[in-house]
């Protein structure tokens, strides 16, 4: 599902501010170029550079003894709402709640001993937002959902073998979420709800060279728990009392990943990839304090398929092609416009230039074709009832540095 994005700021981190258009619900499979011509197909067993942090640290035994990534994406969501809401209130369907963004993300890599590396990776593993006309018929549930993370990602991996490797991260997150709605009194006063916390959770990964032209990598990424603290505030006096402290308990998924990387002939990359992630952690949210609500999800845990190959054309030319499919995690009966998450089909083309011994230029680009998903929202006294048109369009080059 696509969502109207604020430029991400990086000044030594990186904040996602995205839309939710890639992996399902609002967890962001862009952590590099090198992967988005492929669809992403085969992440964890490709360990071609050091974006490999993320995908499976273990690949960093396959890297040289020092690189640098660089990757940075612009994307273009569309989400547009159809539909009616009940007592009929005044107003419009919403506008495109999408928009353009610039999304990067960046990684560094280096052998220790001839077995052990060391890496760090700065990117946003989650990020969402939406963001409605202020007068269109939805005010009441929704007008602008924001989820920023942060993601510092420490990781090692030990080279146990010439055929395995085994890897390991520490995830140290910061996120910060804001909603806000209009609430159906005089004046139709906004309401801003915004919070912040820091958690910490960890990755896992093995790289199994089965055979010298078949690798297969496994993947796990831990699910983070927050307890996000912050304040409501109004903009209208008389309801003063929604003004004061507020906490909501979030809980962001694990997921896991197999992949499979083989070399059908010198110029022949095949890639595939299978990845879940236990989105039945996100069943409701939680707000307590000077607003005490509750919101029910009810997401349900889901898949992603994505299938990949790559041409060496020459020495310094390579394209990619690769098609995907994600999952939705969410059924019309909970969708809510906040988040109107829907399965999406990916279709993606890219390449590789090496512009030397020392350094390589990848680029992808990707459309998503979102199914239309509907919505049956009930919330603040109001039911909209309506379906989405959703597209995305992704485009993403990548600077790598060997040194």
């Amino acid at each position: 599902m696509a969502f109207r994005i604020n430029r991400l700021a990086a000044s030594l981190a990186l904040a996602g501010c995205v839309p939710l258009a890639h992996g399902a619900g609002f967890a962001l499979i862009e952590q590099n170029a090198s992967g988005l011509g492929n669809a992403y197909a085969g992440a964890a067993a490709v360990a071609e550079d050091a974006s490999t942090i993320f995908f499976n640290p273990a690949g960093m035994t396959r890297l040289p003894d020092r690189q640098v990534v660089v990757a940075g994406h612009l994307i273009k969501p569309q989400a547009e709402f159809s539909g009616t809401v009940s007592p009929a209130v005044g107003g419009g369907q919403g506008g495109d709640a999408g928009g353009w963004a610039l999304v990067p993300n960046g990684y560094f890599a280096f052998r220790l001993t001839p077995d052990v590396h060391l890496g760090v990776g700065l990117n946003s593993p989650f990020g969402l937002k939406t963001e409605y006309d202020p007068d269109w018929i939805g005010r009441y549930q929704a007008i602008k959902s924001e989820l920023k993370t942060i993601n510092i990602n420490p990781s090692i991996a030990y080279k146990v073998s010439d055929t395995l490797s085994l890897g390991a991260g520490l995830n140290i997150q910061w996120i910060e979420a804001t909603l806000t709605n209009r609430i159906p009194i005089l004046g139709q006063p906004l309401v801003t709800i915004k919070g912040d916390d820091y958690g910490w959770g960890y990755n896992l990964g093995a790289l199994w060279q089965v055979t010298p032209a078949t690798r297969v990598g496994l993947s796990y990424r831990s699910e983070v728990d927050y307890t996000l603290e912050g304040t409501s505030s109004t903009t209208a006096p008389v309801v003063g009392p929604l003004n004061g402290p507020v906490t909501a308990d979030v809980t962001l998924p694990d997921s896991a990943s197999l992949s499979l990387f083989h070399k059908l002939s010198p110029r022949w990359d095949l890639l595939a990839d299978v990845s879940w992630t236990g989105w039945s952690d996100f069943d409701d949210l939680p707000i307590r304090g000077t607003i005490d609500k509750t919101t029910i999800e009810n997401w349900d845990d889901n898949l992603r398929y994505s299938l990949g190959a790559t041409w060496h054309m020459s020495e310094k030319w390579s394209l990619r092609g690769g098609v995907a499919y994600d999952e939705a995690p969410v059924s019309d009966l909970y969708r809510t416009p906040r988040i109107p998450d829907g399965a999406r089909t990916w279709v993606a083309v890219g390449g590789q230039y090496r512009l030397s011994e020392r350094s390589v230029l990848d680029f992808g680009y990707a459309h998503l074709f979102v199914n239309d998903p509907g919505l049956r929202s009930a919330d603040n006294g109001t039911t909209l009832n309506g379906e989405y048109d959703s597209q995305v369009d992704i485009l993403s080059a990548q600077l790598t540095l060997n040194f």
